[in-house]
């Protein structure tokens, strides 16, 4: 088990050249090792995407498959030239208008520069530009690529808090940067640019209207769906899943009904505020937003409520409410199907 360097840096969130220990931070990716990240979608568990033997150190410490790609992360576009053999003009448009951001575009890769292990197999990268401070200042000083998928042990919900890491990879990873809560909540968008029209991988909060109000027709409408062999982190495995028992409820109108369970203190229910009221009272309520249409609060929450169902005690069910389907609910129930195993109840209970 190895020792967890833990640098506490929420008093240096946008003064982080400042810190006291930013050279430890930088020597450990230096030497290889692995090293948790803030970032606006969720914490990343970083190495050097140049180095196999850090890169195969984040498949053994989250128990990842190893043909489950990683999203490498850089700080200004220029570093794409050692990696990527091509990026259309249609690309760069998108590149300019939402980095940095949480959207990560599939590039043609240029091989010989970074491990083989990132890419999964594949002759395509994923890459992203974070906007979150901390991440944009420690990647300006390394001044390498890192590759960072979420923070978290394989399948498990994606981690929004340190609190959230240090549960899952204490004494599994180098260190851990310890800031605030991710803003976003859900990870990025990942759009497939490596044809035309472009198709969105893994939806996040840059929606497909989004994009394509900044470039017209070029997102293919067609939904995401699985692969064989699969493209961007999160299409293939079991993800966000914790490990009570869930189930999607996709209609509350009015009061549970009192006989669908022996036992309301043994069950749990991840709803939004306004939805409260129709619980039967003894059972427990995780807030997950205000109201049904509170869509960005629900994206920041959606993992910290997967964290907390898993901290109840004798609870042995759950149901997390399921937003009506929009082109804004259309990561967020991605991840909730997922999470769930697309077990769905569509009448109420």
């Amino acid at each position: 088990m190895k020792e967890t360097q833990i640098w506490d840096v929420r008093d240096f969130t946008t003064t982080l050249e400042s810190y006291p220990k930013l050279d430890e931070i930088i020597e450990t990716y230096q030497q290889g090792g692995l090293v948790v990240l803030p970032t606006e979608t969720v914490y990343g568990l970083g190495a050097d995407a140049r180095n196999s033997q850090a890169i195969q150190s984040i498949y053994q410490a989250k128990g990842r498959p190893s043909d489950n790609p990683l999203i490498v992360h850089i700080y200004e576009t220029e570093q794409l030239e050692a990696f990527v053999s091509d990026i259309t003009p249609s690309t760069i448009k998108l590149m300019e208008a939402f980095w940095p951001g949480p959207i990560t575009f599939i590039l043609p890769v240029k091989h010989g520069y970074l491990s083989d292990k990132v890419t999964g197999g594949l002759d395509t990268v994923a890459v992203r530009m974070p906007s979150h401070p901390i991440a944009r200042t420690l990647l300006k000083v390394l001044n390498m690529p890192i590759a960072a998928p979420s923070a978290n042990l394989s399948g498990r919900p994606s981690p929004t808090t340190f609190e959230h890491v240090y549960h899952d990879l204490n004494g599994r990873v180098d260190g851990i940067i310890h800031s605030t809560q991710s803003e976003a909540g859900l990870e990025s968008t990942v759009l497939d640019c490596t044809s035309f029209p472009f198709k969105i991988a893994r939806p996040g909060t840059i929606t497909r209207s989004m994009l394509n109000e900044i470039l017209p027709n070029s997102v293919d409408e067609s939904a995401v769906t699985l692969t064989e062999k699969p493209i961007a982190p999160g299409m293939k495995y079991k993800h966000y899943a914790p490990e009570t028992p869930l189930k999607m409820i996709q209609h509350i109108a009015g009061p549970i009904r009192q006989n669908a369970h022996e036992d309301w203190s043994e069950v749990a229910f991840i709803v939004p505020k306004s939805l409260q009221k129709f619980i039967p009272s003894s059972a427990h309520i995780i807030t997950l937003s205000e109201d049904t249409t509170d869509v960005s609060n629900a994206n920041r929450n959606l993992y910290d409520t997967l964290h907390q169902l898993d901290k109840l005690s004798n609870i042995n069910m759950a149901y997390i409410y399921g937003y009506p389907d929009s082109n804004e609910t259309e990561a967020l129930n991605n991840r909730m199907l997922k999470a769930v195993n697309h077990q769905i109840i569509k009448d109420e209970l």
